[in-house]
């Protein structure tokens, strides 16, 4: 068992284990039990009722976070023609609309946070499958990151103001970052509930049973606090 340092235990003892918070709690307490020396990340970590096997319950989708991410955002897009100037107008921070960069990419620079392609570039940008896949880089229909040239501005709009995607992992798990520790702990409440909604409407039809097993919410570095998951699953509805 990994020993903690005393910081991470005396946060740690803020917490009831045998507990299930609300989340306004559960988000109030993650930010007095943030250990870092620097603004952390929140992170929301939730156990699903799907088997990531079965092609037909995945779950993956975007969520627009209202309050952002606290950090900015690096967006860069595959696009020749128009859509590099729309790319360009909207403010993306790399256009690689030529074969210098797919180049560049291959050999391992990753430097930007989201992926963006028009559909007459994905030939290109889909050889680099090895490089930005494990990364989570790839540009993806399902993830609206596939466009054609006159939504660009829209999705890099949005990318830039905390457009998030969420994906089941091989584990049955999906990790979701909803802000900074730095954040009131009402700017993380509205999105967490922006993305409790987002992964309810992405429900696979599919799923069967418990959709949702287990949600811990977590500052970097400081102790997870576990939601009720059935408060978690009725904020829409009741607010």
């Amino acid at each position: 068992m990994a020993k903690h340092g005393k910081k991470y235990t005396v946060a740690a003892a803020k917490i009831d284990s045998s507990a299930l918070y609300n989340p306004r709690e559960a988000l109030t307490l993650v930010k007095e039990t943030s250990t870092s020396k620097f603004d952390g990340s929140v992170e929301v970590h939730l156990r699903m009722g799907l088997d990531p096997r079965q092609a037909d319950q995945q779950l993956r989708d975007v969520v627009v976070l209202p309050n952002g991410l606290g950090k900015t955002v690096r967006v860069l897009v595959f696009a020749q023609g128009e859509g590099a100037a729309a790319a360009t107008a909207a403010g993306a921070d790399v256009v690689a609309d030529s074969d210098e960069w797919i180049t560049k990419i291959a050999g391992g620079w990753t430097e930007f946070d989201v992926a963006i392609s028009t559909p007459d570039m994905m030939g290109k940008a889909g050889r680099l499958g090895r490089v930005l896949g494990p990364r989570g880089l790839m540009p993806n229909p399902k993830a609206g990151t596939v466009v054609p040239a006159q939504d660009l501005p829209r999705v890099i709009k949005e990318a830039k103001a905390g457009r998030v995607e969420f994906r089941l992992d091989k584990t049955a798990n999906v990790h979701v970052s909803i802000g900074k520790v730095s954040f009131e702990a009402e700017k993380l409440y509205e999105n967490f509930k922006a993305l409790m909604d987002a992964i309810k409407k992405a429900r696979p039809s599919a799923a069967k049973g418990t959709f949702i097993r287990h949600i811990t919410v977590a500052a970097t570095m400081g102790p997870g606090i576990n939601l009720d998951v059935n408060l978690a699953q009725s904020m829409g509805a009741t607010e």
